[in-house]
């Protein structure tokens, strides 16, 4: 498999929600940088950070315009979409899509590294949106 080919298949993973492959693809060592700097080593906790995603985010899915590759780096270009899920608001109040990009370093045919560039503006108004609506007690 090219880079790019190991790259779209964790993409393909990831809008399946088949998390056994999404793992399968990763290297032990693997990093994940959010959009925030903040980095998760190692694929055995990618495991859980993506069921907890997919939890909260039960229709996540990547689009992919372009693609580019250099050497073992892949550059994506698309977006991201999802309904945050919550209570109490609609699916159109809990939808969001936003332009993203995103860079992987293949080593072999899994992914070492994989770093999102992505405003998360929308999606932390609808969690904010959906806190307001969620009765006190």
């Amino acid at each position: 498999m090219t880079p790019t080919e190991v790259v779209l298949a964790y993409i393909d993973a990831i809008n399946s929600q088949s998390i056994d492959k999404l793992v399968g693809l990763l290297t032990p060592d693997h990093v994940f940088t959010d959009s925030l700097g903040k980095k998760i080593p190692g694929r055995r906790y990618m495991r859980d950070a993506w069921l907890g995603y997919f939890k909260n985010v039960p229709d996540y899915r990547i689009t992919v315009s372009e693609t580019f590759e250099e050497g073992d780096r892949v550059l994506v270009v698309g977006g991201a979409a999802g309904t945050y899920r919550s209570t109490g608001l609609s699916n159109a109040e809990e939808h969001w899509e936003i332009p993203a990009a995103w860079r992987g370093k293949v080593d072999g045919h899994r992914l070492a590294e994989w770093a999102a560039f992505v405003d998360h503006g929308p999606l932390r108004l609808a969690i904010l949106r959906a806190s307001a609506a969620e009765p006190v007690s």
